[in-house]
């Protein structure tokens, strides 16, 4: 019974599992001592204590072993401040009320191929969740999503969010941000504070680069060399002077995070296939910046209606270049209405004159009866014609 395993207990044995549990008052019925073996002197043949391993335990002191006895651990001891009630058996049958009360606390998934499994175990992506995060666009990116499950808000990301305000991004914008650009949470924060230092030595202003930041998000992944050969790229390139090349990049600031061989054959396409001269393509790249990165097959098919077709000359392209922009079957039908009117007049100098961005720009109610002089039902019933 008990009462025998108490004395394999005092003499340094396996101690019950039952010492180990707390009482009411969630303290031990008795001071626990570390295990040490009571030997009795003379034990031995010689006179000498004969305790095995005696020379693995510091030394006590004779006072000091004689003032802690062992305890009793009779059964009755035990029990006294317990109520009376065994440690329950794991194998012990419970209820279905007590069963179902039982809540097993869910572990994250091993692997997973959406974030949307972590969140409720991650405190980092609730909270990036709630600043506006997209994850199921931010998973789409390369590595990104296990980028986020490293990551410890309060340690990695808090600090980048600060920048980012201090920058001028604004707080409702930070959720479509990093959405976009989740990477800038793993980047060294000095690195990115010598990028924006940089932009500033460049003359741009907080709001410009505010401004560029927030529709560039990838901006200030670039190392500020890099930043330099793109500045440098687009002046020497468009022979363009410091600050129309910043009048440039400030109104499309992708251009200083996009690939640089696109743009360089869009420039060749305009000079060579189209035929404008170099201060012809610098007006059209100042007005209308997004002509750099627009597809080469559209701004051919668009260039060739528009010259070859319609007969506009390089002039007056150069003077609207925001009709490279417009949709080709818009171009195609509002032109095709007014020459079956009588109306298909692109030259200035000659009455009634239509200018290219009357014709591309103005919603239909507007075009049919300022521009075409007929309805709006007119314009539509001839659409079904071609």
């Amino acid at each position: 019974g008990l009462s025998s395993r108490s004395g394999t207990a005092q003499a340094c044995g396996k101690i019950s599992p039952l010492l180990l549990l707390p009482s009411r008052s969630n303290t031990l019925p008795w001071r626990w001592q570390p295990c040490r073996r009571v030997c009795s002197p003379g034990s031995a043949k010689d006179g000498s204590s004969s305790c095995p391993q005696s020379h693995l335990l510091a030394p006590v002191k004779q006072e000091q072993a004689k003032a802690e006895p062992v305890p009793d651990l009779n059964a009755k001891a035990l029990y006294e401040d317990w109520d009376d009630i065994p440690p329950s058996s794991a194998l012990e049958e419970i209820s279905e009320e007590e069963a179902v009360q039982i809540i097993a606390e869910q572990i994250p998934p091993f692997q997973s191929s959406t974030l949307r499994d972590y969140v409720d175990h991650s405190d980092t992506l609730t909270r990036l969740v709630h600043l506006g995060v997209d994850l199921s666009q931010v998973e789409k990116r390369q590595k990104a999503g296990q980028l986020l499950l490293t990551l410890d808000f309060e340690r990695d990301i808090k600090k980048i969010l600060l920048f980012l305000k201090d920058v001028g991004v604004e707080d409702n914008q930070l959720g479509s941000f990093l959405t976009k650009n989740p990477y800038i949470l793993a980047e060294d924060l000095e690195a990115l504070e010598t990028r924006v230092a940089y932009l500033q030595s460049k003359k741009f202003g907080k709001a410009e680069i505010a401004q560029m930041v927030s529709r560039a998000p990838y901006l200030l992944l670039f190392s500020v060399e890099r930043l330099d050969n793109r500045l440098g790229f687009f002046k020497n390139e468009l022979g363009l002077t410091v600050k129309k090349t910043k009048d440039l990049v400030i109104r499309l600031p992708r251009l200083l995070t996009g690939k640089l061989e696109p743009v360089k054959e869009t420039l060749q396409v305009c000079q060579l296939e189209f035929g404008f001269q170099h201060h012809e393509i610098q007006q059209i790249v100042l007005k209308t910046p997004k002509i750099l990165t627009a597809s080469k097959r559209r701004l051919r098919e668009t260039f060739d209606y528009l010259h070859n077709i319609m007969g506009i000359p390089h002039r007056m392209l150069t003077c609207f270049p925001q009709v490279f922009n417009s949709k080709l079957l818009r171009i195609k039908e509002r032109h095709m209405f007014l020459k079956f009117l009588g109306r298909a007049q692109y030259d200035p100098a000659q009455p009634s004159y239509i200018s290219l961005d009357q014709l591309v720009s103005l919603p239909n109610e507007v075009f049919c009866t300022e521009i075409a002089k007929a309805s709006v039902q007119d314009f539509e019933k001839f659409l079904k014609t071609l």
